[in-house]
């Protein structure tokens, strides 16, 4: 294939062409949509903590864990999606990149579902099991609840990022993001300021500029004219991609819990302190995530790369992609250490 039809199906070219200066170009939206999000979250328990009070503000912060936890099983399934449809294209399987499209879009919302009606009726029990502070778990179990109801568009959203990253588009899914990343903010401050709700608000505002990313997403892929469009009348399970996808997404998703239930054990620790301390805790975990959010943009170009060059047959570029691609995230790694 020539370097114009490696480049057709998106903006970076996967299988011909610098590695280097290809998996840094396509991983800078990336890097840039991770930091947006750590930020917008932060932006979040700023405006409740500056503007509601200490209460809510650890409410908030005593769902993190749990919101991580299955944002990330989400977030593993969408790495499955990425890695299926670009080991399609990579290979030039219009067919097949459409089946495993279609697919991916039921699985991830319905995965998005299950979970929101996990979370939406067993949302008391879980933070009980935490040990959440009885002044902390009205607040808590509300904002939990509402937040779940956008689990669906979560999954939405995954979907379309890991298709468009596949395909080679890391910058549109960027501008959703800060799109409905600043209408997060700006819903922030209208329910907590003008509204005056606390908790409930935040996470009012962080479900309805969820469902505006997907949607956003959801009408660019309706549009597409390339194997990677969405088109209603396919829709549906084939069941080779959904085997595939599931063995693919499933493992990764799991994954992605575990660090999160390692987590659930140190909240259970910080919630035996006081609320002021779990208050505090909540103002400043999202730094944390900084780090590894950056390194994760290089685990997402590591798999796309690998994925692409595997349907082309390119042994020796998939190596190069995971060399390059751990060599940069070594980096990011010393010099945030």
């Amino acid at each position: 294939m020539s370097k114009q039809l490696a480049r057709s199906r998106g903006g970076i070219s996967m299988t011909d062409g610098s590695l280097w200066k290809n998996i840094f170009l396509f991983s800078l939206p990336l890097i840039f949509s991770q930091l947006l999000q750590v930020m917008f979250n932060m932006a979040d328990v700023a405006v409740v903590g500056k503007f509601a009070n200490a209460t809510a503000l650890g409410s908030v912060g005593s769902t993190t864990t749990l919101v991580t936890l299955f944002t990330g099983f989400l977030i593993g399934l969408g790495s499955g999606v990425n890695v299926r449809v670009a080991q399609h294209l990579g290979a030039r399987q219009d067919e097949e990149t459409k089946n495993a499209v279609h697919t991916s879009l039921l699985i991830c919302t319905l995965a998005g579902v299950i979970i929101s009606l996990l979370c939406f009726f067993l949302a008391g029990p879980m933070l009980r099991v935490l040990k959440t502070k009885e002044d902390l778990l009205p607040g808590a179990e509300l904002y939990f609840r509402i937040y779940a109801l956008g689990m669906p568009a979560l999954g939405i959203f995954n979907f379309g990022n890991a298709v468009l990253s596949a395909n080679g588009d890391t910058t549109r899914p960027l501008i959703y993001l800060t799109a409905a990343g600043i209408l997060n903010v700006l819903l922030n401050l209208f329910f907590v300021i003008g509204c005056k709700m606390a908790a409930e608000g935040v996470a009012l505002a962080s479900i309805l500029s969820q469902y505006v990313s997907a949607v956003l997403v959801l009408v660019h892929m309706l549009r597409m004219k390339d194997a990677c469009r969405v088109q209603w009348k396919q829709m549906r399970f084939h069941k080779e991609e959904t085997a595939r996808l599931l063995a693919l997404g499933v493992p990764a998703g799991v994954q992605n819990m575990i660090f999160a239930v390692a987590n659930l054990f140190i909240q259970v620790g910080i919630n035996s302190f006081d609320s002021t301390i779990v208050s505090g805790n909540s103002a400043a975990v999202n730094v944390d995530n900084v780090i590894y959010n950056v390194m994760a943009a290089f685990y997402t170009a590591c798999s796309t790369f690998i994925g692409q060059n595997w349907g082309a047959g390119k042994k020796d570029r998939m190596m190069k992609s995971y060399y390059i691609s751990l060599g940069y995230s070594f980096v990011i790694a010393a010099g945030g250490g």
